[in-house]
């Protein structure tokens, strides 16, 4: 496996935001998004075995069950596009066979059906200004269950209008545990602007959504551009 960074930190988003996880961030996607913020994960990083990086999850989540367990014993494997990498499924067996909570954040362009059923997926579908728009495989919605959650990252109105128009076409609610819809957060340096939060969430009670509205807690808890938290 090529592996970017393993850190443990507070869990930014989802409906799992504000517990300690650990975060195994795997290297290289294939998508673009406009507002990217972890393209430092496209490329680089160091080979590691599966075996290597439960080891190191276990150095700094603790062992579930055990005396030195940091509870909750939560894992996340995100990247770039974790699902680009075939380990990716052997290490989620690994993980849940050692008794971690183990959520899968990919950008729903990838199938996920492979994943186990045990493994939590939080699968984005992209909105028209992420400029990868339509690369959501409809398949995907097949393999979600109770327990999952779809994410929208939305810009603008037109993002909006679009994550409200697919959830109710496809009828997320009835198929997943939440659905996302988080606000783009601004690029310090200025790559791209933010959707202000205010704005989303007017928008949601407006129309009466049955959504979650998920901030990136990371990003106010510390420097929004730094790494490893």
């Amino acid at each position: 496996m090529i592996i970017t960074e393993i850190f443990h930190s507070i869990q930014g988003e989802s409906t799992y935001a504000g517990l300690p996880c650990t975060f195994v961030r795997l290297t290289g996607c294939n998508l673009r998004c406009t507002w990217c913020d972890t393209a430092y994960s496209f490329y680089g990083g160091t080979k590691m075995t599966v075996e290597e990086v439960v080891a190191r999850v276990r150095e700094l989540a603790g062992i579930p069950g055990g005396e030195e367990e940091r509870a909750p014993a939560l894992v996340e494997l995100t990247g770039g596009e974790p699902l680009l990498q075939a380990e990716t499924v052997t290490l989620a067996e690994r993980l849940i066979a050692a008794g971690y909570t183990v959520l899968v954040e990919t950008s729903g362009e990838r199938p996920v059906e492979k994943l186990p059923r045990a493994v939590v997926k939080i699968v984005d579908v992209k909105c028209p200004d992420s400029h990868e728009g339509g690369t959501f495989r409809a398949e995907n919605l097949d393999a979600l269950d109770s327990k999952d959650e779809v994410k929208f990252v939305i810009a603008s109105r037109k993002d909006y209008e679009f994550a409200r128009d697919f959830m109710a076409e496809h009828k997320l609610s009835t198929r997943v545990k939440q659905v996302l819809f988080s606000p783009v957060f601004a690029d310090p340096g200025g790559s791209w602007p933010g959707l202000e939060a205010k704005c989303l969430a007017e928008w949601i009670l407006s129309d009466g959504l049955a959504v979650r509205m998920s901030l990136q807690i990371h990003k106010f808890i510390w420097d929004p551009v730094q790494r490893g938290v």
